[in-house]
């Protein structure tokens, strides 16, 4: 399903596909030969999704970019069933398993592997070829990898690189009701959506 979000429609090139339980909403901009399969959202808040030629986005998956954070992803690029891209750029060559989690700000880079369930932290940057092993957390400004139970030693790193502030645009120990308010106004833009309708195969 294509939805005009913000006076933005999805921009969807004769050479791609994107299924009928597909969601792509507001400026959302695919690649030649990309593909968007069954239940994957790739929405553009009020910021740009990207996705570069032959890259695939698979079931489920959700890709969302913001003003600040815009999704941008390569060329030749799997994304996963279940990932979750937000406000993150994947270079060309990439793979995001399963289930894994790109945040705002993070860069996973050329030809890099994130593996089922790993997560890439706000603002950390994964040099090319890397390879986040399954469940593992990459975290900093170059990525440090850490396995999920050291959480002390990613907390000393990921507490200097300003989620609330970023996801959010708060500072730490904002009220969570006060989140949330300000969340519930930014989604509440969805009111005036307008549904373009169903894309099928050419």
């Amino acid at each position: 399903m294509l939805i005009e979000h913000r006076g933005q429609a999805p921009v969807v090139p004769d050479s791609a596909y994107v299924a009928p339980s597909a969601t792509l909403c507001g400026a959302v901009v695919l690649g030649e030969g990309a593909r968007v399969l069954h239940g994957a959202v790739l929405t553009a808040e009020d910021g740009e999704v990207r996705v570069g030629e032959n890259t695939v986005v698979m079931e489920h998956a959700l890709v969302r970019g913001r003003a600040g954070h815009p999704a941008v992803i390569g060329d030749a690029v799997m994304v996963g069933p279940h990932a979750h891209v937000n406000g993150a750029r994947v270079e060309s060559e990439a793979f995001v398993a399963t289930g894994a989690s790109l945040f705002p700000g993070a860069v996973v880079g050329t030809g890099a592997e994130v593996r089922i369930n790993a997560v890439v932290q706000v603002n950390s940057r994964l040099a090319p070829g890397t390879v986040v092993p399954i469940s593992w957390i990459a975290v900093g400004d170059p990525a440090r990898l850490f396995s999920p139970d050291r959480h002390d030693e990613i907390w000393a790193v990921q507490g200097e690189l300003d989620f609330p502030g970023t996801v959010y645009g708060v500072s730490r120990g904002t009220p969570m009701r006060e989140i949330m308010a300000r969340q519930s106004e930014f989604f509440g833009a969805h009111r005036d959506d307008i549904v373009l309708g169903d894309l099928r195969r050419r």
